[in-house]
């Protein structure tokens, strides 16, 4: 067996006890893939702990451990965007190979750090930034590296994953299953992040560039919450044939000529309708999944638990394994090198495009409409007039009894449109005299 490689453990969490039982329960298996020994030697930690192995340093000291001459491997597990990105760029300069589950630092500074490792001649991993267990990096960046991908679709938050999943599945209202997912603790006492879809973008910012190859922007994702979504909207979708999904998008725009300013890259996170047969729209509860259209392998769909410890660890030791081979270059009188891995986005550096993010408005989907008005004769004409004149077709009209407002409900289907038309559409709408509340929209995808 060759000489050992020694890991840094930084969080000792949820997550980095998941690494530390998953390398104590399955060591033998790890020694037979890599050919070698894997200890952990230090550990990051607030305060001292007496359940550590007394053999395993422990320190607060994390920018020391960074660049500890006895450790290989640094595996941020600490979270946020200050210290983890001070800590992950002295390990760096040191020449230590990283492994991180930190999706909102890499998608905020991950160009950034990814260039600097390259500089330094050392390897960032990432695995566990997206989807949990479910190995969706390294499929999109080796499995499908001779595809072309056209889009992609994801379930990427499993706290707004199963929030929906309890709206439709037992009739109940969004705030009541929040404090629900609040308890089980798959949301945080602050849920911003997870029902506003701010962890979602940060995610579909590195799927998306690891798909196109341009550079991470999370600031131009257009990102949209679920805190809107009512019962009402969800029963709705059901009796139309849709499901109601929090889908991050990543859509490549060919536009419609020489010079269209509609060629680009779409980034969106929102509420979306699907149809119920899809096999995104059967996935339930905290579990995540993403699908992929690429050329010429068609979709393909990841499935799986998209938290939690085990989860999260197996992929932060997935790519260990991978870190573990690359430092195989070293018993063969090499330098220490990244130089045969794949790149962190999955194309050259110097190759990455610099293809726009098309802006909201220019963004193309159906639409789900619900327009509240009042039960007098002529209102479905005059909306479906304002529809036409845009130039939006209708897919499917549902009109429900008045209730005893007098006011009627109308629900309709639009095929695919650029939301700048939807857009003026919604504003005459709304100036009806007989229109009596705001348009509810809902993005509706086919995935086709």
């Amino acid at each position: 067996m060759s000489k050992s490689i020694k890991l840094a453990i930084l969080g000792l969490g949820t997550v980095g006890t998941g690494v530390v039982n998953l390398i104590n329960d399955n060591l033998d298996e790890l020694k037979r893939r890599s050919g070698r020994d894997i200890v952990i030697t230090e550990v990051g930690v607030r305060r001292q702990r007496d359940d550590i192995d007394p053999n395993i340093m422990q320190t607060s000291d994390l920018m020391a451990t960074a660049a500890s001459d006895n450790v290989d491997i640094v595996i941020e597990l600490i979270g946020g965007t200050t210290l983890a990105r001070d800590v992950i760029m002295h390990a760096i300069k040191n020449g230590k190979h990283v492994v991180t589950a930190n999706k909102a630092l890499l998608a905020e500074h991950g160009n950034e750090i990814f260039a600097f490792a390259e500089q330094h001649n050392v390897h960032v991993a990432y695995e566990a930034a997206v989807a949990g267990g479910i190995p969706i990096i390294k499929v999109m960046r080796e499995g499908l590296a001779a595809n072309k991908i056209d889009w992609l679709a994801g379930i990427i938050n499993g706290t707004g994953n199963f929030i929906m999943t309890e709206m439709r599945d037992k009739g109940r209202p969004f705030a009541d299953v929040l404090n629900e997912a609040q308890a089980l603790g798959y949301a945080e006492a602050d849920p911003t992040f997870d029902v506003e879809g701010i962890d979602a973008a940060h995610k579909l910012a590195l799927l998306a560039s690891i798909a196109f190859g341009i550079p991470l922007q999370f600031d131009k994702v257009y990102c949209e919450g679920i805190t809107g979504i009512t019962l009402q909207d969800v029963n709705y979708a059901e009796e139309l044939g849709y499901r109601i999904k929090h889908l991050g998008f990543a859509v490549r725009r060919a536009g419609n000529g020489s010079g269209d300013d509609s060629a680009g890259i779409e980034l969106r996170v929102h509420p979306t309708l699907i149809p119920q047969n899809a096999l995104l729209a059967n996935v339930n509860g905290v579990k995540n999944a993403v699908l992929v259209n690429s050329h010429p392998l068609g979709q393909t769909l990841y499935c799986g638990d998209g938290a939690g410890a085990g989860a999260t660890a197996s992929a932060v030791m997935a790519d260990v394994m991978d870190l573990v081979r690359v430092l195989g270059c070293k018993d063969a009188d090499q330098q220490n090198s990244n130089g045969h891995h794949v790149p962190h986005l999955a194309f050259i550096p110097e190759k990455l495009s610099d293809t726009p993010i098309l802006r909201a408005e220019q963004m193309i989907s159906g639409y789900y409409l619900r327009v509240h008005a009042y039960d007098s004769p002529g209102v479905l004409a005059d909306i479906t007039r304002i529809l036409s004149d845009a130039g939006i077709n209708i897919d499917a009209i549902l009109q429900k009894p008045a209730h005893k407002l007098g006011q009627v409900p109308v629900i309709i289907l639009t095929l695919p449109v650029v939301e700048a038309q939807m857009n003026l559409a919604i504003e005459k709408i709304e100036k009806l005299d007989t229109i009596t509340d705001k348009v509810v929209r809902i993005r509706l995808d086919e995935l086709t």
